[in-house]
């Protein structure tokens, strides 16, 4: 069963194909982008296959992602979730994006927050790792307030948009 994370203002929930309009706007929106290492996201198609992905990811243990909700308002404000998990190995890297409108209010560190403590308690994470653009000011900033540590930097790791940009990887260890 999928779990279901609530914190003082937000849900964090299962996806489904009803948030495939709004995935699509979010990870075709360049300010998203900027500094998450992928493509836009082009057809509600696209995004349906994406979601069917996520759902085989968590039933296989290899992955989970929320949709970001506001208690009491439809619709979701982003995504969090683990990918790279490893059961054998107690490990698992952290992912999130907010729609712009979102920004600014606290909800990436509330969920953040909420997410390593399921990944902790729950999924028996030893180890939350993060991999960020430099220049991801908000995001370093985040990860390092919330105890995450810095181990270093991947060179040329990530391109957007055709362009190599430098990655820290951070750790947060139980």
């Amino acid at each position: 069963m999928f779990p279901i994370l609530k914190t003082n203002r937000l849900v964090l929930r299962e996806l489904t194909e009803n948030d495939a309009q709004a995935i699509l706007d979010c990870f075709s929106n360049p300010d998203v982008l900027r500094h998450y290492g992928q493509k836009p996201l082009t057809s509600l198609e696209q995004v349906k296959q994406i979601i069917h992905n996520f759902s085989h990811n968590f039933e296989n243990k290899l992955g989970i992602k929320w949709g970001i909700a506001i208690q009491g308002q439809e619709g979701i404000i982003g995504t969090i979730g683990f990918q790279e998990w490893s059961v054998e190995h107690k490990k698992a890297d952290i992912s999130y994006a907010l729609f712009p409108n979102s920004w600014g209010h606290g909800y990436a560190k509330e969920a953040v927050q909420q997410v390593i403590s399921y990944g902790f308690q729950e999924m028996e994470l030893v180890r939350i790792g993060a991999i960020v653009f430099t220049e991801n000011l908000s995001s370093n900033k985040l990860l390092e307030k919330l105890g995450f540590e810095k181990e270093g930097v991947l060179r040329n790791y990530m391109h957007q948009n055709n362009i190599p940009y430098d990655t820290n990887v951070y750790s947060l260890i139980k």
